[in-house]
């Protein structure tokens, strides 16, 4: 059950699909900061939308891995969102998971 969004300029390729768990991480980062700033909250939605729509139009703009797996950053207060995907061989971006630079994650 994945969610897409954006489009291709072109309409050749294919759109942004983001994994259940990587929806999951962006409605916890919003609850998060909605209740300290609901602004915060929606420029923070806005600045993972961006992000995913730049991989629309470049898809291995993020930094390698070197597992297949990529990771974009965009700038977002005293860090950045973290965009986690994968490219299937379509050249689909695939959102696997999103956070921020300055949560505490287990890896």
């Amino acid at each position: 059950m994945a969610r897409r969004l954006g489009r291709w300029a072109a309409g050749t390729v294919p759109r942004v699909v983001w994994l259940p768990e990587a929806l999951s991480d962006i409605l916890r980062l919003n609850d998060f900061l909605a209740g300290k700033s609901p602004q915060a909250a929606r420029n923070a939605v806005l600045c993972i939308q961006a992000a995913a729509h730049q991989l629309e139009s470049f898809p291995e703009i993020g930094k390698p891995l070197g597992d297949g797996r990529r990771e974009l950053f965009a700038a977002f207060g005293a860090g950045a969102y973290v965009l986690r995907y994968r490219l299937k061989e379509s050249g689909q971006p695939v959102v696997i998971r999103v956070w921020h630079t300055r949560e505490w994650r287990e890896h």
